[in-house]
């Protein structure tokens, strides 16, 4: 058994979501990528998920919610494990989908993507972690006047050697390159 699996589930193979750039969030060519992992019941998830992207070089810097506005990361690539509750997220910006997670999903996120929490459950947290070299984040909302140093600053992020979840294996090494 190796390390991965001594501490999640496998899960299934993550449904890709695509989003162009609306002019104000750049979004990505790459696939927001959404895992659905089923967690032994009892299992502390934060702590797991803090556990699991360590392992495979995200670090977790916190654990929260989603901001309720739109906005993105221009120098990083961004992973959310919900630990509890459930959510409905609109990715992609203002033009983008809304979609819904619960406990155990992790969203895996392109630099550029566009995000915020529409509506959340009370008990709803998520951990958020970061490539390696990545941890350093910035925050910016949608805005077509610093649209294009924004896409310019996006397109410099390194792509991660391993996925947050899967590690070696598929995600991000097998769909991001």
């Amino acid at each position: 058994m190796d390390q991965q699996q001594s501490i999640a589930p496998r899960p299934v193979e993550p449904r890709q979501l695509r989003f162009t750039d609306d002019g104000s969030t750049p979004n990505s060519l790459l696939p927001v990528l959404l895992y659905a992992m089923q967690w032994p019941h009892g299992t502390n998830r934060a702590a797991a998920f803090e556990a699991l992207f360590e392992v495979h070089g995200w670090p977790a810097l916190w654990r929260d919610g989603v901001f309720p506005y739109h906005h993105f990361h221009p120098n990083a690539h961004e992973v959310l494990g919900v630990a509890q509750g459930e959510a409905r997220l609109t990715l992609g910006g203002t033009a983008g989908q809304t979609i819904s997670v619960k406990a155990g999903d992790v969203l895996v996120l392109p630099a550029g993507t566009g995000h915020r929490c529409v509506t959340c459950s009370e008990d709803f947290v998520v951990v958020g972690g970061y490539p390696r070299g990545q941890e350093d984040y910035e925050i910016e909302r949608p805005n077509a006047r610093g649209h294009a140093q924004a896409v310019a600053r996006i397109a410099k992020v390194a792509l991660p050697e391993l996925d947050p979840v899967l590690g070696k294996e598929g995600g991000v090494v097998a769909l991001w390159r």
